[in-house]
């Protein structure tokens, strides 16, 4: 599954520091992408995710994975997302990508190939 971060979501996030468990735990591997639309590297990324997501979600036995991102600089919200996203997460490059398993942080990275992104959802 990949679906775009509500602004509820990226405003409980932006209250709380950190998402919420609901989303952290909607899956048993769970990546919270972070970027901006015109990113070049984030459109490479995005156009892999279909396949990624469709190859990590085949064998229902093996659980399943959540893929959510945010572009943030489309949202009226964004002056204060960008803080938040840079001070709370010490992260000013985009794409910020953080990793969850079983709802717990287990990695980040910056932009990433869609085989290092494999290799990162599967790291327990």
């Amino acid at each position: 599954m990949i679906r775009k971060i509500t602004e509820a979501e990226a405003r409980y996030a932006m209250a709380h520091g950190e998402f919420a468990p609901e989303l952290r735990n909607s899956a048993p591997a769970v990546a919270i992408i972070l970027t901006q639309s015109w990113c070049p590297q984030w459109r490479f990324m995005k156009a892999y995710l279909p396949q990624v997501d469709a190859s990590l979600n085949a064998d229902e036995k093996a659980g399943q994975t959540h893929i959510y991102y945010l572009e943030y600089d489309l949202e009226d919200w964004y002056e204060e997302f960008l803080p938040f996203k840079e001070n709370t997460f010490q992260n000013w490059d985009v794409p910020y990508v953080r990793y969850y398993h079983q709802g717990r942080l287990t990695g980040e990275s910056n932009f990433i190939a869609d085989k290092g992104f494999i290799a990162a959802l599967q790291r327990s």
